[in-house]
C-alpha cells in the first residue's frame, strides 16, 4: 500500500462519532480506528483530534436535564472525557495500539514554552508508536481561554506536530457551491487553491445540534493549516474507507492545496497560538505594501486602533473594509499606536519621547493571510 503522507492529523466531529444519534457509535468508531491502524502499519504517523466529550458525558449520565450554563457543560465534559478516552483506548487496543491523551486550551498554545512542551509530548508519543489523542480541556476552559472548536484545535495540532495532511471528517461530503441541506442540486467542490471571501460566503453554521463546528470553522482551520504548508481535506466521516482513501490521494471530499512557501516555526506560532488582543486598521497603500511587497507595517499606514493592548501581543491587521489581512506582534501598545498612527516613522520619537523601531509590526513578526 502506497501512502502519500508522512504524518496525518485526523479530526473527528461529534456528528461523525455519534452517527447523528445521542450516543457514541462504537461500531463506527472501531471502523475508524481500524483505518488508522492500517495507516500506522504502512508507516504513516497518526494524530487524532476528537470531539464528543460532552455527548459522551450526557450518554454516561443517562441524558440528564441540566441548565444551559458553562458550569454544567464543564460537568458533562469532565464526566464524558474519561468515557471518550476509555472508548478510544479499548478500540485501538483491538489493533495492538496504545493511545495517550492531551487536553489543551488556548492558554497552552499562547505561551511559547507550553506550546513547545505540547509539541515535544506529541512528538515523543508518536516516536513510541502511541497515538496522541487531543481534545480541548472543556472541563476547565472558559470562553476567554477556549480555542472554541476542534476544527481550529486540529489545525493548531497539525502545526504543533509538523503534519503534512489534516483530515477534517464531518457529516457532509465536503464543501459545496451552495447549502446541500437546502439545495438538492448543490455541487461538491473537489479542489480549492485559494480561500477568498466568495468561498467563505458558502460556509454556513453548525450542521449538528451536538457539535460546535460548522463549515465556516473548517475553512478557518484549513486556512491556518495551508499557510503552514499542510494539505487539508474535508470529507464525510461515513464515506467507506475515507481515511485510507484520502491518504492514498483518491478524490474524496474537498481538497485544499498547501501554500508553496510554508511559514517558519515562529510565524506558525503567531498564527496558531496567541489570540488577537486588538486590531490595526490600515489604508490601501499599507495593505499593498504588506501583502504584495513583503514590507513591515509602518505607523503612516495605520488609520485607527481597536482594542486595548500592551506591546508584544498579537493583533489582527485589517483593511478599510474589515477584511483580515494578517496577524502580527505589535512593538507598541494601543495608546502609543493611537498617537503615532498616520505619522511618519521618523516622527515617532518626537511624539512619544522614545521609539521601539520604525515598524509597528515588523515583517518578521507578521503572518500575511491574504493569499
Amino acid at each position: 500500500m502506497l501512502m502519500a503522507y508522512r504524518r496525518v492529523v485526523i479530526k473527528l466531529g461529534t456528528s461523525v462519532l455519534t452517527s447523528g444519534s445521542k450516543k457514541l457509535d462504537k461500531a463506527h468508531m472501531v471502523e475508524l480506528a481500524r483505518q488508522m491502524s492500517v495507516l500506522m502499519k504502512a508507516g504513516v504517523e497518526v494524530v487524532l483530534c476528537t470531539s464528543g466529550a460532552i455527548a459522551a458525558g450526557r450518554e454516561h449520565l443517562s441524558y440528564p436535564i441540566l441548565p444551559d450554563t458553562m458550569a454544567h457543560k464543564q460537568l458533562l465534559a469532565a464526566v464524558g472525557q474519561s468515557q471518550l478516552i476509555l472508548a478510544w483506548s479499548q478500540l485501538f487496543s483491538l489493533y495492538g495500539i496504545y493511545v495517550g491523551q492531551l487536553l489543551l486550551t488556548r492558554a497552552d498554545l499562547e505561551d511559547r514554552e507550553r506550546y513547545l512542551n505540547a509539541r515535544d509530548t506529541i512528538n515523543t508519543l508518536i516516536s513510541n508508536n502511541i497515538v496522541p489523542i487531543i481534545n480541548e480541556n472543556d472541563a476547565v476552559a472558559t470562553n476567554e481561554i477556549k480555542v472554541g472548536d476542534n476544527d481550529n484545535l486540529s489545525a493548531r495540532a497539525a502545526l504543533l506536530c509538523d503534519a503534512d495532511l489534516l483530515i477534517l471528517l464531518t457529516d457532509q461530503k465536503g464543501l459545496f457551491d451552495s447549502d446541500p441541506r437546502n439545495n438538492p442540486n448543490a455541487k461538491l467542490i473537489a479542489q480549492v487553491q485559494n480561500i477568498d471571501d466568495s468561498l467563505r460566503l458558502l460556509a454556513g453554521g453548525s450542521g449538528s445540534a451536538l457539535g460546535t463546528g460548522g463549515m465556516a470553522t473548517k475553512l478557518e482551520a484549513a486556512d491556518i493549516a495551508r499557510h503552514a504548508g499542510i494539505e487539508v481535506v474535508i470529507a464525510s466521516g461515513h464515506h467507506e474507507n475515507v481515511i485510507i482513501k484520502v491518504v492514498e490521494k483518491e478524490s474524496v471530499g474537498t481538497h485544499f492545496s498547501a501554500i508553496d512557501s510554508p511559514l517558519e516555526s515562529r510565524k506558525q506560532w503567531i498564527l496558531a497560538g496567541p489570540a488577537a488582543k486588538g486590531c490595526l486598521v490600515i489604508d490601501d497603500g499599507a495593505a499593498n505594501a504588506v501583502i504584495n511587497q513583503g514590507r513591515s507595517l509602518l505607523s503612516k499606514g495605520i488609520i485607527r486602533v481597536e482594542g486595548e493592548f500592551a506591546r508584544g501581543v498579537t493583533l489582527r491587521i485589517v483593511d478599510i473594509n474589515g477584511r483580515t489581512l494578517g496577524r502580527g506582534i505589535s512593538r507598541y501598545c494601543a495608546k502609543d499606536v493611537s498617537q503615532i498612527c498616520g505619522k511618519h516613522s521618523d516622527e515617532i520619537e518626537s511624539i512619544l519621547g522614545y521609539d521601539y523601531g520604525d515598524a509597528v509590526v515588523h515583517r518578521n513578526d507578521m503572518v500575511v493571510l491574504d493569499s
